[in-house]
Order: structure tokens, then C-alpha cells, then sequence
């Protein structure tokens, strides 16, 4: 098996395949590497930065960015407006959306160069397909935000893609659009499951943002489940969320 981690966008990604070469996995880098370049808001020439700054008009933004604004605005609408890649300060934020986009799409390549067995882990959110290099299903496992290396639950995805919001790691990044100034303090992690990485990353986002509502919100979502913990260590899980628990 073959196995890679690196830091871009900020992040740790580890792309490990069992049928695919270190070319395949240098592509899929490749392509974290130019997401970055065109999404990042520490870079004052990406391409968002200069959308906000005014410098490039919405006629003219790339294919990608149209396709990334347009999801951010289909999920602010799905999400009652719990969603938003508006700023409070102003400007465009699709921070919350495009990483699940942007490993959804990694995932594709590798479908499209024929790797059939791959894992794909951005900063804990994770897109898998196939089996392991024992033949076995991938396994993801949710850490504890109160011990450090702590699993306090074991999946087994099968091709499904699974994201975690949180406050525990990255401290309070998400905001509620609807009351920017209070801060999300009644949960501390919902990990959404959905048929793909990017469905399970933008329902995770506007879920944590609901706060304990959150659950409720995915539990009315088709073929999406979650377990969200909140501050005092209680958890709780949509019906059908034991499919994927292995242990």
C-alpha cells in the first residue's frame, strides 16, 4: 500500500491507496495545491481573495469558483441560512464548503485514473472507497474532544464520506449566520456521515452552527446520519447512524 501525508491548505492531508503508484498520489497533491492557490484567503493572489478585494468580477471567475459559490448558495437555502459564506466583516468565506468539494473531487480522480482502493483524509474529514491494504473496509475513527487519541467510535463508511465540525480542535471558527455574535458553545463536535465527502462536509458545517438542533436537522436529511456531542460529554445520533458504527 502507499501512503502520503503532507500539509496543504493548512492542513494535514494523508492520501494512502492499495492499487495505486506514488504518480497517482502526487496527482491528487497536485490538485490540493492548485484548490489552495485559487481558494485560500492568506493568499492575497488566489482567486477569492481577489473576487473580495474586487479585483476579478463575478463574469469573469473561474468554473470552479462559480461551481463552489453556487453549492455554498444551494446549502444556505437547504440549511434555512445556518450556511452562509457571507462574512460578518464582508466578503466571501466558502471555507466551510470547499474542502469537502475539494476532496470529493480528488476522489474522482482517482476514480478517473482506475484506483479502485483509496483513503483520503483532509484535516479529519474523510473520503474512502474499496478495501485496505488488509482487504478489509476502511475504518474511521471518532476521536474525543475532551482526551487527545482517544476513539470513542469506530466506522466503517463503505464508500460513504464523513466530516466533523468541531470547536475542539481549531477552537470557535463557525458562527451561527443568524446571531453572528454569540458564540456556539452547547456542542463541541457533530460528525455527519452522507453518501459523499461533500455532502457530509456542508450538513456538518450548518449542523454545528444550529447548535443542539443540529442533530435534529440532519435526522430529516435523506441518507445523511450524525453523533453530535455536546459541552457537558452527553452524546446523541441520528436513527439509523449505528449502520456505519463498528465498534
Amino acid at each position: 500500500m502507499n501512503e502520503d501525508t503532507r500539509i496543504v491548505m493548512g492542513m494535514p492531508v494523508a492520501v494512502s491507496t492499495v492499487d495505486g503508484g506514488q504518480g497517482d498520489i502526487d496527482r491528487i497533491f497536485d490538485w490540493f495545491g492548485d484548490v489552495d492557490q485559487r481558494f485560500s484567503l492568506y493568499k492575497a493572489d488566489s482567486e477569492i481573495s481577489r473576487f473580495n478585494a474586487g479585483k476579478t468580477s463575478a463574469s469573469a471567475l473561474s468554473a470552479d469558483l462559480r461551481d463552489v459559490l453556487d453549492l455554498a448558495e444551494r446549502t444556505r437555502q437547504e440549511s434555512h441560512g445556518y450556511f452562509d459564506a457571507a462574512r460578518p466583516s464582508g466578503g466571501c468565506d466558502p471555507t466551510g464548503i470547499v474542502k469537502g468539494w475539494a476532496i470529493k473531487k480528488a476522489a474522482q480522480l482517482f476514480d478517473a485514473m482506475g484506483v479502485m482502493h483509496y483513503c483520503i483524509n483532509a484535516g479529519g474529514d474523510i473520503q474512502s472507497q474499496g478495501v485496505n491494504g488488509d482487504g478489509e473496509p476502511w475504518r474511521v475513527g471518532i476521536s474525543s474532544p475532551f482526551q487527545s487519541g482517544q476513539i470513542i467510535k469506530i466506522l466503517a463508511p463503505r464508500g460513504a464520506g464523513v466530516a466533523t465540525s468541531g470547536s475542539y480542535v481549531r477552537g470557535h471558527h463557525i458562527w451561527n449566520p443568524h446571531a453572528p455574535a454569540a458564540k456556539l458553545s452547547d456542542i463541541v463536535s457533530i460528525t455527519v456521515v452522507g453518501r459523499d465527502i461533500l455532502e457530509a462536509d456542508r450538513f456538518a458545517t450548518a449542523a454545528f452552527a444550529m447548535g443542539k438542533d443540529g442533530i435534529y436537522f440532519i435526522e430529516g436529511l435523506p441518507g445523511v446520519e450524525a453523533y453530535q456531542i455536546d459541552a457537558s460529554g452527553g452524546a446523541i445520533q441520528t436513527s439509523a447512524f449505528d449502520t456505519y458504527v463498528i465498534s
